[in-house]
């Protein structure tokens, strides 16, 4: 089975074309596939299906011929990954599949229109932003509150004073499972000049990632939320670069790098 490995800012996916929709993505697999001692390593995968061979978003087939089914690396499902899009859109112009300009991506979480060229590169319209209240997590002994923002997936943004670079996020921080029933990506954020932030995440079902999309453009809601804005251009400085945020008062962008690294084969079976 053919695999392509690709990163948006180091957060890496494995990339499984199956345009007939033949695969069967049992959460062991997806496991195995993103172990990066024993397999080939990613924070999740993006399986390339057409999107009328899925029933769970054939409704969008007429608005996006590709569907990003996103797994988290420990195989569980995920609405929506932000620099999974970016990279996924990337893999359809390299592999021709799509050409350069802009096109629909389905996804659990909706559409998502991409932009981009042959090189450079990818934004994509992150749709508008949910605030729903507040919340809290722990992190080291330390209570941080936060912004409680839905991008199609659940995150808990939190504009804190501690310097993020010294957390430890090897541990799943504590949060609210009543607010947060499904789990939650949670994000420690420094506001480094006034549209410049730095952030670190912990992502649901796949622990501390380099980068995380609809953790950044999070992280810019939580931003405009503390200085009173709605509109505006923030860079997110992530482990693994930078990519860049723009509000406006209808939806969002994410702009960044998409890279494809890699390319072969893998020989385990994919069943369950």
């Amino acid at each position: 089975m053919r695999f392509v490995k690709g990163h948006g800012t180091e957060n890496d996916f494995v990339i499984l074309p199956d345009p007939d929709a033949a695969l069967d993505l049992a959460p062991a697999a997806v496991a195995a596939l993103c172990d990066r001692r024993a397999g080939i390593g990613g924070d999740g995968v993006l399986r390339v299906v057409r999107t009328k061979l899925c029933p769970e978003v054939a409704d969008q087939a007429g608005r996006a011929e590709w569907f990003m089914d996103y797994r988290n690396a420990d195989g569980s499902v995920a609405e929506m990954c932000g620099n999974g899009v970016r990279v996924f859109a990337r893999y359809l112009v390299a592999s021709g599949l799509a050409a350069p300009g802009e096109f629909g991506v389905a996804t659990r979480g909706g559409v998502k229109r991409v932009r981009l060229a042959s090189e450079g590169d990818v934004t994509v319209d992150m749709g508008r932003p949910r605030v729903l209240g507040e919340s809290r997590t722990t992190v080291n002994g330390r209570e941080y509150h936060g912004l409680n923002v839905n991008m199609g997936n659940p995150h808990l943004a939190c504009l804190i004073d501690d310097p993020v670079a010294e957390l430890d996020l090897t541990e799943q921080p504590r949060f609210d499972r009543e607010v947060y029933p499904d789990g939650v990506n949670i994000e420690l954020i420094n506001q480094v000049a006034d549209d410049a932030l730095s952030m670190r995440v912990h992502e649901r079902g796949s622990g501390e990632t380099r980068s995380c999309g609809t953790g950044a453009v999070a992280t810019a809601v939580a931003a405009a939320h503390a200085s009173g804005r709605t509109t505006g251009t923030w860079a997110v400085h992530v482990l693994g670069g930078t990519v860049t945020v723009t509000l406006d008062e209808k939806t969002s962008y994410l702009s960044g790098p998409a890279v494809l690294v890699a390319s072969g084969d893998w020989p385990a079976v994919l069943h369950a």
